[in-house]
Order: structure tokens, then C-alpha cells, then sequence
């Protein structure tokens, strides 16, 4: 509709200028010396008009010549960028499926003439990487950093971990140490740092960490619980290995409190103390640690804790009981320690008490020790037996499965063993 309407209007124009031509072409004469030239004004500007066009695309047929180079650069160019974009996307979809031979050759292929060579680089070097081709895998993250210098931190991390599922663990310290030079603030770097020192079990190291990464929260509040456990622990056992008690101690004491009594803390260091036969520090620590949290498990230690004042742990011990008077660990305990204390009345009305609230193999056991103690065959071993029982995931048979009877002997057989069995009989008696 449009071209006819401008059509339409350059018709109009047309007429208007022959109907004007044919009533009027106008005159003009130009002359230069001698020469004279005249003629309509009419045809004067259809002439000029004429060599007008003419000019322009003359020199616009110029301009395309001259522009022919630069046009076939830009065409090659952009040929190129679009099969290194496809070349790009394919060499990904075979990284993906695992078709890690292809997928290298397809990003290495267009690689220079992509507009994101860095992917092509880092990419390659993850496939180099899955055919143990690690010289080639460090010659792509090489020419990723120079294809942009500034993404140190992006081909150090890949590298880093490239060297991680390796295990090149000292390569990969190097490089996470750089890393974290360049960007101490990085979570994934410091995330790493951590794994890593963790696979190299360097708790010393991980201990120094640990403020960054609960500052930065790079890792979930309770894993970050549990590894602070764990960094304290080791550094405990490894504490606990030199022959001075002072460096055992200076570590404990450098936990922080809210970690220190926790009931795996005390537990650990109460056993390295143990070893080193501190019973009485042991005492004093968990009596300490059980006044501020709770813990069935330390109160069950506690009374296997063979401290110098037996009566004062058996005094600190019943004052817990008036909190709990049906705890059946702390009824253990203290039967316990007043089998220690030699109170034979009193240790056996807690472990029947703990038996009566929550029966226990190890409550059964120390009350058929002390009813053994006091002569009383009979009621010893049934402790025994019901402590036997509650130990063992299968009950004791009732009789003797059918495979373990042996067959019974022929009349003849059993005449010739009575023969030639010379051992003396034992005949069992009845009482009267």
C-alpha cells in the first residue's frame, strides 16, 4: 500500500513537471571566453541530474571495491565465531554424556576464533583431565589464564580442583594458597582449603581456618559444629602424644568453653588422661563438666573413675540424685561406687533400683558380682543369666537344635565301649 501510494505521488510530481516543461522550458546561456553554450533550462537540469547519478554510483562502485577486503574479514570472522559457538556447544553435550575424547577435540577445534575462549580452555582441560592426560589438562588451564589474565581466580579454582579429584593434593595446596593471596575472601576457595586439609588431615591448619569459615559461612551450622568437634579432638590426640602433661593441658584450655565441655570433648580428654593415670584431675573434670550439661554417658564413667577420695565421688553422686531419682545410670553409678566404698547393703538396693527402672546387662553384672560376694549362689547366676541375655541379640536355646544331637548308639556298640572304656565312672549322687 505504501510503494503505491508513493507511487501514486511520484506520477503526480511527473505530470506537474511536463505540464510546467511543456508551458515554459526556460532559457540559459553560459559562456567562458570565446565559447557559449545555450540551451533550455529544462534540459540543462535533466543533464545535470543525469551526471549527477551517474557520479554517485561511480563512487559508490568504488566504495564497494574498496571495502571488499574488509567485508570478506568480517564475513570469515563471523563465519568463524559461528562454528566456534557450535563447535562450543557440542564439545559441552559430549562433556556432559562422557564422550570425553570428542568433547576435547570439538572445544579445542574453534577455540581461538570463540568469543568465550576461557569456556573452551576450562572445558577442554575437565576432559583432559577424566583420560589422565594431565600434561595436556595443565597446557589448556594455561592458555585459559592467557586468553583473559583477569579470571586468575576462575583457572585457579579449576585447576585446584582438577588437581583435588587427582589427588595431587600438594599441587593443589600450592595452588589454593595462591588462590587464597589473590581473594582471601572467596568462599569456594575457602572451601576447598577446607576439604583439603581434611585429606591431608592437617587439623592444625583446619583449626586456623575455622574463624573464616564460620565468618564467610561456608559451610552449613551444624557441619561446622561437627568439624570444629573433629579439628579439636585430633589436635587433643595429637597433643596427647608428646610425654608432657603441660601441652595436653594448654590445648584443652585453648578450646573455646561453649566446645570444651561438650560431652565428645570431655570424653576424648578424659581418656587421654586416663592414660596417663590422672584419675583424680578425671574426677574433678567430670564433676565439673556434669554440673554444667547433663550426660548419662559421663555419669556412667564417672563411677569407673578410680579416684584417690572414693567417698567424696560417692557424696557428689548422690547429691545428683535428688535432681534425678529415677535416672538408671545414675543408680548404676552409685551402686558402683558403693561396691568401692565396700557398702554392700547400699549397692545393692541401687542396682536393683536401676534394674527395676531400666534393666541393664551391666547393672545385672556388677549385682550377681556382689550377690556372689554375699553367698548368694542361686540369685547370682540368674543376675547373670537375665545380664548374659539382654547382651546377646539371640536368647540362649531352651534345648539343643536337632543338627547338634548325636545318634543314638546300637545295643551292640554300646556292650563293646563299656569294654574298652577304662576311664572311672562318675555316678551324680542325689541329696537327700
Amino acid at each position: 500500500m505504501r510503494i503505491l501510494i508513493l507511487g501514486l505521488l511520484g506520477l503526480a510530481v511527473s505530470v506537474l513537471l511536463a505540464l510546467a516543461v511543456k508551458e515554459d522550458n526556460g532559457y540559459i546561456l553560459i559562456g567562458y571566453g570565446q565559447w557559449t553554450v545555450e540551451g533550455s533550462l529544462a534540459f540543462f537540469l535533466l543533464m545535470n541530474l543525469l551526471l549527477f547519478g551517474a557520479l554517485y554510483l561511480t563512487l559508490r562502485l568504488i566504495s564497494r571495491i574498496g571495502a571488499a577486503p574488509r567485508k570478506l574479514h568480517d564475513w570469515r570472522e563471523h563465519r568463524g565465531a559461528r562454528r566456534a559457538r557450535k563447535a562450543l556447544t557440542q564439545g559441552l553435550v559430549e562433556l556432559s554424556e562422557g564422550n570425553w575424547r570428542r568433547a576435547e577435540r570439538d572445544l579445542v577445534r574453534f577455540a581461538g576464533k570463540s568469543e568465550t575462549p576461557l569456556l573452551n580452555y576450562l572445558a577442554a582441560a575437565r576432559s583432559a583431565q577424566q583420560q589422565d592426560a594431565h600434561e595436556r589438562r595443565d597446557h589448556y588451564l594455561q592458555l585459559a589464564h592467557e586468553s583473559m589474565p583477569e579470571a586468575d581466580v576462575a583457572v585457579g579454582l579449576t585447576q585446584a580442583e582438577l588437581q583435588l579429584d587427582h589427588a595431587q593434593l600438594e599441587q593443589a595446596l600450592a595452588t589454593l594458597k595462591h588462590l587464597r593471596e589473590i581473594a582471601p575472601r572467596h568462599t569456594h576457595v575457602l572451601k576447598l582449603l577446607k576439604e583439603l586439609y581434611q585429606r591431608l588431615d592437617d587439623w592444625q591448619e583446619l583449626g586456623q581456618l575455622l574463624p573464616e569459615l564460620k565468618k564467610r559461612k561456608v559451610v552449613e551450622p551444624e557441619e561446622l559444629q561437627a568439624l570444629e568437634l573433629r579439628v579439636f579432638q585430633n589436635q587433643l590426640t595429637a597433643a596427647a602424644q608428646d610425654e608432657n602433661l603441660t601441652q595436653l593441658q594448654t590445648v584443652w584450655n585453648r578450646i573455646p568453653a561453649a566446645i570444651r565441655f561438650r560431652e565428645e570433648m570431655v570424653t576424648t580428654y578424659v581418656n587421654h588422661l586416663m592414660n596417663r593415670n590422672e584419675q583424680n584431675q578425671v574426677e574433678r573434670l567430670l564433676r565439673d563438666a556434669i554440673g554444667r550439661h547433663w550426660s548419662d554417658d559421663l555419669v556412667e564413667f564417672y563411677g569407673r573413675v578410680p579416684a584417690d577420695d572414693r567417698a567424696r565421688q560417692l557424696s557428689t553422686a548422690e547429691a545428683w540424685l535428688k535432681d534425678r531419682p529415677r535416672n538408671a545410670v545414675l543408680l548404676l553409678t552409685l551402686g558402683r561406687l558403693c561396691l568401692v566404698n565396700k557398702l554392700w547393703g547400699k549397692a545393692r538396693t541401687y542396682l536393683e533400683a536401676s534394674i527395676g527402672i531400666e534393666p541393664t546387662s551391666a547393672a545385672y553384672r556388677a549385682l550377681g558380682a556382689l550377690l556372689e560376694k554375699m553367698d548368694e549362689k542361686e540369685k547370682a547366676l540368674t543376675c547373670f543369666k537375665a545380664g548374659l541375655e539382654l547382651s546377646s541379640a539371640h536368647p540362649a536355646p531352651l534345648e539343643l537344635p536337632a543338627s547338634l544331637k548325636l545318634p543314638a548308639a546300637k545295643p551292640e556298640e554300646r556292650d563293646s565301649e563299656e569294654a574298652t572304656d577304662s576311664r572311672p565312672k562318675l555316678e551324680v549322687v542325689s541329696k537327700p
